[in-house]
């Protein structure tokens, strides 16, 4: 099966979308990102991309950090995108990948007078983590870049050597995944995923203010738990040591999904197994992400056309 990208204002194959070594992104980070699930349901033989809209607002949104200007529209955006994934053809779970970019061949840093380009790529992508049995993470030594550095509300190339560090660092020391916090010592997040506590039977997540991305799938976690299980959410700083006492903890993200946290440094988080809360998140959630839930559907767009029998 071929590979796609739209690259230059068409669709061509993956393997001709190139960029040439002096390439301003490619030197400096200049670039914003999204990072968007195409999600397989095999009983229905569809793929639903979630949330594909507020996607590309939130990635308009970063390019306004890095003065780049895409050179389409919202309706265009979403045109080529369910085009690109049709000619793709994949039957399973696939991530897609938007990029805005300073594509100048210049050296120098800046941002202005630059010229700047659009891709979108896609590619087979299954679990990031294991979402069934648990992550197992461990407070990383970094700290999370503070938004008097880099604008950490936009998804910028450049800022991801900050997670890259933290999350090879949790490797190394055989964890899953690294939990990064802020320059003044409160949790901030994952290296690619918001963090939630349950404590008291409510969720608990760090503010806005702790230098988090304004996550997709937190806003969509926030949502299910009021009103599927009429649990709220409080948005507070949390100091690390609440890591360690909370009743189930669990990580968000386009890539992580809902990902339980059964251990945080060499402390098991609760009874050490998938939490009762997180558990029924996470399935409510991969039934809204698989269409399943008619009540959510305006969050899923379909990418094929079904034949009726």
């Amino acid at each position: 099966m071929s590979s796609y990208a739209f690259f230059n204002g068409k669709l061509v194959p993956l393997s001709e979308a190139k960029i040439g070594i002096m390439t301003h992104a490619f030197n400096y980070g200049t670039a914003c990102f999204e990072g968007i699930r195409g999600n397989w349901n095999g009983e229905q033989g569809q793929m639903y991309i979630f949330r594909l809209r507020e996607h590309f607002d939130r990635l308009t949104e970063s390019c306004r950090v890095l003065q780049i200007e895409i050179p389409h529209t919202m309706d265009e955006l979403i045109a080529v995108t369910l085009e690109l994934v049709q000619r793709c053809g994949y039957r399973e779970d696939t991530y897609i990948r938007p990029m805005a970019y300073k594509s100048s061949e210049q050296v120098g840093v800046r941002l202005h007078n630059l010229e700047a380009s659009f891709l979108i790529f896609a590619m087979p992508f299954g679990p990031y983590l294991d979402i069934t049995k648990g992550a197992k993470c461990c407070i990383s030594s970094w700290r999370r870049v503070d938004s008097n550095m880099i604008p950490i509300r936009a998804k910028i190339n450049g800022l991801y050597v900050n997670s890259a560090l933290a999350k090879t660092e949790a490797a190394e020391k055989g964890f899953d995944e690294a939990i990064l916090l802020t320059h003044d010592g409160h949790v901030s997040e994952g290296s690619g995923e918001n963090l939630f506590l349950v404590i008291d039977g409510q969720l608990v997540t760090p503010p806005i203010s702790d230098n988090i991305l304004i996550g997709i799938t937190r806003d969509t976690v926030m949502t299910l738990a009021k009103n599927e299980l009429g649990i709220g959410t409080i948005e507070r700083s949390i100091d690390p040591g609440e890591l360690y006492t909370a009743e189930e903890c669990f990580l968000t993200g386009t890539a992580a999904h809902v990902t339980p946290v059964i251990q945080i440094d060499d402390s098991s988080v609760g009874s050490g197994e998938v939490g009762s809360i997180t558990k029924k998140l996470q399935d409510l959630y991969f039934d809204v992400i698989l269409g399943k839930n008619k009540k959510y559907l305006d969050w899923c767009t379909p990418v094929y056309k079904l034949v009726k029998a």
